[in-house]
């Protein structure tokens, strides 16, 4: 079944290390907590705030093995006054044998408070 896993994190600082490692960090846990492997990897959707805009998070792809054959775009979120500020999200669609309630979507540092309902569920 195809499923849409979710993640977002914010960033200290709108510079390339920064959302990079940020990025990476959130990432990783999506992958490890969905045990995802990217030939089962449809594409990922990343964006950002508009205070965003010293690197691609997409970058971020490419420092996992294998995963450079995964399609990425970057996005910038639309622009709502009093959101989240130097947020990265993503949205990962992908074949997994998980049911959908079980998907394990990822917010972390200040991300936590966009979806306290979806942060981290605990595995069956």
């Amino acid at each position: 079944m195809i499923r849409g896993v979710r993640g977002a994190i914010t960033v200290d600082n709108n510079t390339e290390e920064d959302i990079v490692n940020s990025t990476k960090t959130l990432l990783e846990k999506m992958i490890n907590e969905n045990e995802l492997k990217p030939e089962y990897v449809s594409h990922i959707w990343f964006t950002t705030t508009s205070d965003i805009d010293a690197a691609f998070p997409a970058k971020a792809t490419r420092l996992f093995d294998g995963w450079q054959w995964v399609p990425v775009m970057c996005a910038q979120e639309i622009n709502v006054s009093d959101s989240l500020p130097l947020c990265i999200r993503i949205m990962l669609t992908a074949e997994l044998d998980t049911a959908q309630e079980d998907v394990q979507h990822i917010y972390l540092r200040k991300a936590k408070q966009l979806r306290p309902d979806l942060e981290l569920t605990k595995k069956k």
